[in-house]
């Protein structure tokens, strides 16, 4: 036992050393941010820079050396991003609220604790929010890999000129949260409709009985059962540890692999960056093979299309516009011609943003 004892001994004081070596290098890198803040300022330029933190997340993947797994890697250095992003300037970032949504989780994974969030009513309001550059980044749910796109954020696309700046794809897990110890006192389940759709199987197996009541988000349904004896609530895991719920069940959905593409968006087209991801919106002249021959052009580069939608124009009826996803940078300069080639075949176009493709990040 003593010899256990002089050993863990010795190896705390090397961890000991090592948090300090640590230490000093996170504030000798704190330091070198707060330059960069400086000069971005100056040139007013965006502090988020995702095409940058994906390249330098992958190198230090590459270059990791150690024990150290890489998911752990990718975690810690998601929450020094975040830091060295507020020691440049403070951002705030809005999204559809309460504190609590997927929304806001996603946001939390992906642009780290040192973010400032404030929630909105509604998607019109996070659009609103940063087009008026109230906001400096806004976070949208875009498409659902069960349930399809959300169809009032590519509707705002077309009111608010916003731009993509990244994606994220975040997995989407259901817990039921309550107050109670045991699923047989819950006689009322809240939660937003999508999600009390999600898990109809297992609500219809395990409480049969209980009445099923729709609210405006999973975070405002956790907060109604709080306060609300012989309830349970649909929503994020975590959602038990801001409001101190019991998890009676977790994983509860019907299909496990259900994934929520979220996007960020800003008042500006990001550049100056490497992207592979192109989106944009057009609608084409009413004639035979408009359509067509705008993907030919598309197929002619060689380019993939990942995602083609049509949504209904809401200014003309019997009018549509198209939504598109493409694997290339389309802003790069090796394809201006294909801009204007583009352009002319469409009635109108808009590039909603060049990003790069986006993490899938499980956290919980």
């Amino acid at each position: 036992m003593n010899e256990i004892n002089r050993c863990l001994s010795e190896i705390r004081i090397k961890i000991d050393e090592t948090d300090r070596q640590i230490l000093a290098a996170l504030n000798q890198r704190a330091g070198l941010c707060r330059e960069v803040g400086k000069l971005k300022a100056a040139g007013k330029d965006m502090v988020f820079k995702p095409s940058r933190e994906k390249e330098l997340l992958q190198n230090l993947v590459k270059q990791n050396p150690g024990v150290l797994p890489e998911d752990h890697l990718r975690m810690i250095y998601r929450e020094i991003l975040s830091s060295s992003r507020r020691l440049q300037r403070p951002q705030e970032i809005v999204y559809l609220g309460p504190e609590g949504t997927f929304s806001y989780f996603a946001g939390l994974e992906y642009l780290g604790h040192s973010a400032e969030f404030r929630p909105c009513n509604d998607f019109n309001e996070v659009f609103h929010a940063v087009a008026a550059k109230e906001a400096e980044l806004g976070i949208i749910p875009l498409e659902n890999s069960l349930q399809g796109s959300v169809g009032q954020s590519l509707d705002l696309f077309l009111k608010y000129t916003v731009f993509i700046h990244a994606e994220i794809f975040s997995k989407i897990s259901h817990s039921l949260l309550s107050n109670e110890c045991a699923l047989a006192a819950v006689r009322k389940v809240y939660s937003h409709p999508q999600a009390l759709g999600q898990c109809a199987g297992w609500l219809r197996t395990h409480l049969p009985a209980a009445d099923l009541v729709p609210m405006e988000s999973t975070a405002a349904a956790a907060k109604k059962v709080t306060r609300d004896p012989g309830s349970a609530a649909i929503g994020h895991m975590k959602l038990s540890e801001m409001l101190g719920l019991n998890v009676l069940s977790r994983s509860i959905e019907d299909l496990p692999d259900n994934w929520t593409r979220f996007i960020i968006i800003g008042p500006s087209m990001p550049e100056g960056e490497k992207h592979d991801k192109t989106s944009l919106v057009f609608t084409l002249p009413d004639k035979s093979g408009a359509l067509v021959g705008l993907l030919n052009l598309l197929a002619r580069e060689g380019i993939n299309m990942k995602k083609l939608e049509s949504r209904p124009l809401r200014s003309e009826k019997w009018q549509y516009v198209f939504f598109t996803d493409v694997e290339c940078d389309l802003m790069l300069e090796k394809y201006a011609h294909l801009r204007k080639e583009l352009a002319d075949n469409c009635h109108s176009m808009r590039i909603l943003g060049s990003y790069p493709s986006g993490p899938y990040l499980d956290g919980l």
